[in-house]
């Protein structure tokens, strides 16, 4: 099998809080109805949708972890410096997300940071 596409579903509590946090990073929309809100992730557009927990919940008929309290997955996002990934700290402060762990090198050439967005889903910004 080889699928054409691959993209992620979240679960969010607020669409309007969802949709101007991942605006105001610069994400490009893929689209918004009354149950999810969508974005474009990176040059190939690896697409996230943002659903209203219960919606999603009943499509898969499964129980959605809290993401505050714990992840099945963390989305790196590449950066091109150091000062790349620095500006990214100011700009999710700055637009109401949280910063896991502070800009840092670690490893050998490594440098990057964790945040969550309001809903408490893990982004890794990481360069090297």
């Amino acid at each position: 099998m080889n699928p054409k596409m691959m993209w992620s579903n979240l679960t969010v509590s607020d669409l309007d809080r969802t949709t101007k946090f991942y605006t105001e990073l610069g994400f490009k929309s893929n689209g918004r109805s009354e149950d999810l809100t969508s974005f474009f992730f990176g040059e190939h557009s690896f697409v996230m949708h943002f659903f209203l927990e219960e919606k999603l919940k009943a499509n898969v008929e499964i129980d959605i972890s809290d993401a505050h309290l714990a992840n099945e997955v963390i989305f790196t996002l590449s950066a091109e410096s150091k000062d790349e990934v620095d500006a990214w700290e100011e700009a999710i402060l700055n637009v109401g997300g949280k910063m896991i762990s502070k800009p840092k090198a670690f490893g050998k050439g490594y440098y990057g940071c964790v945040f969550a967005d309001p809903d408490g889903h893990k982004f890794n910004v990481f360069y090297m």
